[in-house]
């Protein structure tokens, strides 16, 4: 299996509004092609999946919903999925930080069309995300709220009917809970991969 990590900085992995960062762009139109062209990868859905951690894992779970033709397995650690409209307070030094990384991408003020036309949350409502394997999780006191996110993911997927994997588990927003976390992301990686490379009539 091989892994490879690209560096998204505060993009979100995703095209802003304002067009100057087209993160989406290049990551389906150059960054996938280069990696299939340079190394020998099987082409195809079924030999790729896609994960991230809090900001990626909201990147890994926006292309992957609009983009499950692409993926047969998606994966997110503590992804940075909130279930409201972010607001700022002036007085509060840390939201000010928070909301100039949004303002850069959802625009500033924040644009609520174009954060709710990006937001996994949103999107998956509607997305046809049928074959696509899905696990996620995330700590129950994460620093910033995203627990309340990944619930919210949950309750839409099953209300939806889609067949996923979702954890709640003790821990913050932090590498401590990642490191105690990924090998079984990697894990559900290999099983789905291993699974898809199957024969169908194969009983094994």
């Amino acid at each position: 299996m091989l892994i490879v990590t690209p560096d998204g900085g505060s993009s979100f992995y995703i095209n802003s509004r304002n067009g100057h960062r087209r993160y989406e762009d290049f990551f389906l139109r150059e960054f996938l092609p280069q990696i299939e062209k340079r190394y020998r990868t099987r082409a195809g859905r079924a030999s790729h999946g896609i994960a991230g951690i809090s900001m990626g894992g909201y990147g890994a779970l926006h292309l992957a919903f609009l983009h499950p033709e692409l993926f047969v397995s998606l994966g997110a650690h503590s992804a940075a999925l909130l279930d409201k409209i972010p607001t700022v307070a002036l007085s509060d030094s840390r939201q000010l930080a928070r909301s100039r990384i949004l303002g850069d991408v959802f625009g500033s003020p924040l644009d609520p069309v174009f954060w709710k036309h990006n937001d996994p949350l949103t999107i998956a409502h509607t997305a046809s995300l049928a074959g696509l394997q899905i696990y996620f999780d995330c700590g129950s006191e994460d620093d910033f709220g995203f627990d309340a996110g990944a619930v919210a993911l949950d309750k839409t997927l099953d209300s939806r009917h889609i067949p996923h994997e979702f954890h709640l588990y003790p821990g913050g927003h932090n590498w401590v809970y990642v490191a105690e976390h990924l090998p079984a992301l990697l894990q559900f990686h290999f099983r789905v991969f291993e699974s898809a490379s199957r024969p169908r009539n194969s009983s094994q």
